[in-house]
């Protein structure tokens, strides 16, 4: 039986193809340290699993969710918001139930968006943005994200017939793959843009623990007038390690929430009751584990970053998230470098051109092992003496 043309269409999975090559690799018996991927190595808290362990046990939650998710869920992430940034959040009207945040990064255009309609994604970006473009056969243009300004689009650089024709924009801080991070004026600036074009704001918001240097990364949501013009995106993967759960939530505007629910309605019966009630407790519960991650972080990156400068290779410290944007040397493409590293060094990297245009020059290393595999890494390839 052939395939529809929508699953034709369908982008190749940049990170599939690097899992690939990785895992060749270690099957010929090499020891490759991999900083190409972006799944959080340390455990979900005790606390959360044991929140899961009892909730399974209930035969309530053996029953259907209902089709929006718990109430209790909604109320302990509009509590979250609240307590976190100091936002409103009505748990009834402006909040969606996620299978992950990459679900509702998909399901924003299909459900927002008709067919030849413009969106616009940042480049370099999350690859999976595209998975939405596909499925929803919409026109997309780009918003470069240069070193030279701080990796935030310039929304100056639009032309008129982008800004009248665009229906959603996509942003991402703290950045994958960049490490940048957002200011409440530059969101205030998103919001004004929006309001006079009328365009959707989606801003995903995956890695909102994650800022170092004692500071916290900011929401969307905090700026003036942001539910008015748009949602962000949260996913518990990142801030409570719990990526294979695939739990998260978008909150904001109330017509955008109601289209996801509105979708899901018809793909799911939202998520097994049990993990809800997981989320519930990491969400409401003493936010330590939180706290010891982010030192955990900010450890590796300090260990990364000063061994990177120790041979030679000149390199700026993310400013949130857990990855870092390296420059490649002269004489090489981003591709190029990363096979390198791989073949030669045995270091697993994501090239950024698997990013977009923009990520041409860069790879992207993920603080994702311990400080003494990332020693050894950027020894190894210190070896090279490319530096």
């Amino acid at each position: 039986m052939e395939l529809s043309n929508r699953m034709k269409q369908l982008p190749t999975q940049f990170f599939a193809s690097l899992v690939q090559s990785v895992n060749a690799a270690i099957e010929e018996g090499r020891d490759v340290i991999n900083l190409g991927q972006g799944n959080p190595d340390q455990p979900t808290p005790t606390h959360i699993v044991k929140a899961l362990q009892k909730a399974a046990e209930d035969p309530k939650n053996h029953k259907y969710s209902p089709f929006s998710g718990t109430y209790e869920f909604k109320q302990a992430a509009a509590d979250f918001y609240k307590r976190e940034y100091n936002v409103d959040i009505d748990p009834n009207t402006e909040v969606a139930i996620l299978f992950g945040a990459k679900v509702g990064l998909v399901e924003l255009p299909l459900t927002l968006m008709n067919e030849g309609d413009l969106m616009l994604l940042p480049d370099p970006g999350y690859p999976d943005y595209l998975s939405g473009v596909s499925l929803a056969n919409v026109r997309y243009d780009t918003m470069p994200l240069l070193s030279r300004n701080n990796f935030l689009p310039d929304y100056h650089a639009l032309t008129p017939e982008q800004k009248d024709e665009a229906k959603l924009l996509y942003l991402n801080y703290p950045n994958n793959p960049t490490g940048a991070t957002a200011t409440v004026d530059f969101f205030q600036e998103t919001v004004q843009l929006a309001s006079q074009h009328e365009i959707g704001i989606v801003h995903d918001f995956a890695y909102g623990a994650i800022g170092f240097d004692g500071q916290k990364p900011v929401s969307f949501l905090q700026a003036e007038g942001a539910k008015e013009v748009g949602v962000e995106l949260y996913t518990l993967s990142k801030t409570y390690n719990m990526a294979g759960w695939r739990v998260g939530f978008a909150v904001g505007n109330s017509t955008m929430i109601e289209a996801i629910n509105l979708l899901q309605d018809h793909l799911f019966v939202s998520l097994f009751p049990a993990v809800q009630e997981a989320a519930v407790t990491a969400l409401t519960s003493e936010q330590s584990c939180v706290e010891n991650l982010i030192r955990l972080y900010e450890n590796r990156r300090k260990t990364l970053i000063s061994e990177c400068q120790r041979i030679g290779w000149d390199v700026e410290a993310p400013k949130g998230s857990f990855f870092a944007w390296l420059p490649v040397p002269d004489n090489y493409t981003s591709e190029s470098f990363a096979e390198l590293l791989l073949d030669k060094a045995n270091v697993a990297v994501a090239a950024g051109n698997g990013f977009g245009k923009y990520g041409e020059g860069y790879v992207r290393v993920g603080l994702l092992v311990e400080e003494d595999r990332l020693k050894e890494a950027i020894e190894r390839v210190e070896k090279l003496g490319i530096f």
